[in-house]
């Protein structure tokens, strides 16, 4: 059990709560002080508003929920593939996959406790050129897990592991590795 909890995984599931808990604390700024949900937009830089929207569906407002049971399916589905990473960050040993994949829990924990109280995710974050926006309105929570799958695509492409490092090797001694490659080099 204590080789469950290293310290990269305990990192990684400490990202993960900080991602959730600031995606709420945001959220909660913009619909409460900010009374962002009447007044719709706040224009703070030329190239970043505050734009509140309701997204009832998942990435890019597909598969809209447009009833009980279809939200209660998207918390499911979403709530599955949450777990998927969770067991998947458990079995990782490198920081830098636990990282990206801790930001990717983090923020499907923040989606889904919206999608389970309320039935949507409040977006807010409006980045644009004029008038050209090149991304949807977003989250802390969409921008965590854009994040984090850009991190696990960019280690798999271009990182390589370390013949140490891998799960499939016993963890041995360089005493242990030196007599095992001696008996094959003489077989």
């Amino acid at each position: 059990m204590s080789n469950l909890f290293t310290r990269n995984r305990l990192i990684g599931l400490a990202i993960a709560a900080v991602v959730a808990s600031l995606d709420q604390l945001v959220k909660w700024y913009v619909i409460g002080p900010l009374n962002l949900r009447s007044v719709r937009n706040i224009e703070l830089l030329p190239f970043f508003d505050l734009t509140y929207t309701e997204n009832r569906g998942i990435s890019l407002g597909m598969f809209q929920a447009t009833s009980i049971e279809m939200r209660l399916f998207l918390v499911a589905v979403t709530a599955a593939i949450g777990v998927v990473v969770l067991v998947w960050m458990m079995r990782e040993r490198l920081l830098g996959d636990i990282a990206g994949l801790g930001l990717i829990l983090g923020g499907a924990i923040g989606n889904i406790r919206d999608r389970w109280e309320l039935g949507y995710v409040i977006d807010y974050a409006d980045l644009h050129i004029g008038t050209f926006r090149p991304f949807l309105v977003f989250n802390i929570a969409d921008a965590a897990i854009t994040i984090g799958v850009l991190i696990i695509l960019a280690r798999s492409l271009f990182v390589r592991d370390n013949a140490d490092d891998r799960d499939d090797q016993p963890d041995i001694g360089p005493r242990a590795r030196s007599t095992r490659a001696d008996v094959q080099t003489e077989n």
